[in-house]
C-alpha cells in the first residue's frame, strides 16, 4: 500500500481541518514548502495537495506555493481544490503536477468530466468523493469544499462513472477528517466489493500505523494521511515498512 501524505493549504499556510469546518483550523506551518521538502525524505513517492481556498471559491488561490511545493519535494503531486474546468486541468498537468483531484465538478457534471478522463488519460485523473453518512447509513457527496450536500451518493456517482474508465477515486468520511478517530474502515470496505478494480485511496482519519496496517489488510492500495505525520504519531520507519511492502 502506497502512503501519501497531504499538505492542505489555507491562506498561504499548511493548515489542518476538524471534520471539514474552515472555523476550526490548526496551522502547521507558514511555510508549506518546508513540509513538502520533509515529507520527500521520507519512503514515499507521492504528495497530495489542497488548495481549501480554491475548493470554496473555485479559483487557484494559492498556485504559486504549489508550484513551489512541487518544484522543491520532487514527489508526484495530486493537487486538488477549485479545479472545475478543462483549460486548469490541462495547465496543471503540464506544469509539473502529475495529477488533478476533481471534486465538486465531476459530482455535479460527470458528463463533462468523463471526456477529460479519455483526453488526459486515467492515470491523471483523480475523483475526489467526500461523503457524510446519512441516518440511513447511506454515504452522500459534499462538494464546495465540504460545505454543500450535493444530494447524491456515493454508489450513483461511482455507477456513472463505470464506463468511463475512472481509476483514481479519493474517499474521504468528513466526519473522521482530522478528528483522529480511525478511518472508516466499513465504507472503504464496501467501496473495494463494489468496485474491486478501482485505485482506491482511504482519506480522513488515520491516526497512526495500525490504522494504516488495517487498511492494508483490507486491500486498499493508497492511503492518505496529513495530521498524524505532522504530529509525528506515524514515524518514518513506520512509513518506510509500508514501502518495502507495497
Amino acid at each position: 500500500m502506497r502512503i501519501i501524505p497531504a499538505i492542505d493549504l489555507k491562506a498561504g499556510a499548511c493548515v489542518r481541518l476538524f471534520k471539514g469546518d474552515f472555523d476550526q483550523t490548526t496551522q502547521y506551518s507558514s511555510d508549506p514548502a518546508a513540509i513538502g521538502r520533509r515529507f520527500s525524505a521520507l519512503h514515499v513517492r507521492d504528495l497530495h495537495i489542497v488548495d481549501l481556498d480554491g475548493a470554496r471559491t473555485g479559483k487557484q488561490e494559492n498556485r504559486a506555493i504549489v508550484a513551489e511545493i512541487a518544484r522543491e519535494s520532487g514527489l508526484a503531486v495530486q493537487l486538488g481544490g477549485g479545479i472545475r474546468n478543462r483549460a486548469v486541468v490541462a495547465q496543471w498537468l503540464d506544469h509539473g503536477v502529475s495529477r488533478c483531484v476533481l471534486g465538486s465538478v465531476a459530482i455535479k457534471e460527470p458528463d463533462t468530466v468523463k471526456p477529460w478522463i479519455a483526453e488526459f488519460g486515467a492515470e491523471r485523473i483523480v475523483l475526489a468523493l467526500d461523503v457524510k453518512i446519512d441516518d440511513n447509513g447511506l454515504p452522500i457527496l459534499t462538494t464546495h469544499g465540504w460545505t454543500q450536500s450535493a444530494g447524491v451518493s456515493l454508489w450513483d456517482c461511482l455507477d456513472q462513472y463505470a464506463d468511463a474508465g475512472i481509476r483514481h477515486v479519493l474517499c474521504t468520511d468528513v466526519a473522521r477528517d482530522g478528528a483522529m478517530t480511525g478511518p472508516n474502515f466499513s465504507l472503504y470496505q464496501d467501496i473495494l466489493e463494489r468496485y474491486p478494480t478501482l485505485a482506491l485511496q482511504a482519506s480522513g482519519g488515520v491516526r497512526h500505523a495500525d490504522d494504516l496496517q488495517k487498511l492494508q489488510q483490507l486491500g486498499l492500495p493508497a492511503a492518505i494521511t496529513g495530521r498524524a505525520l505532522l504530529d509525528g504519531a506515524i514515524s518514518d520507519t513506520e512509513v518506510a515498512s509500508f514501502r518495502q511492502n507495497a
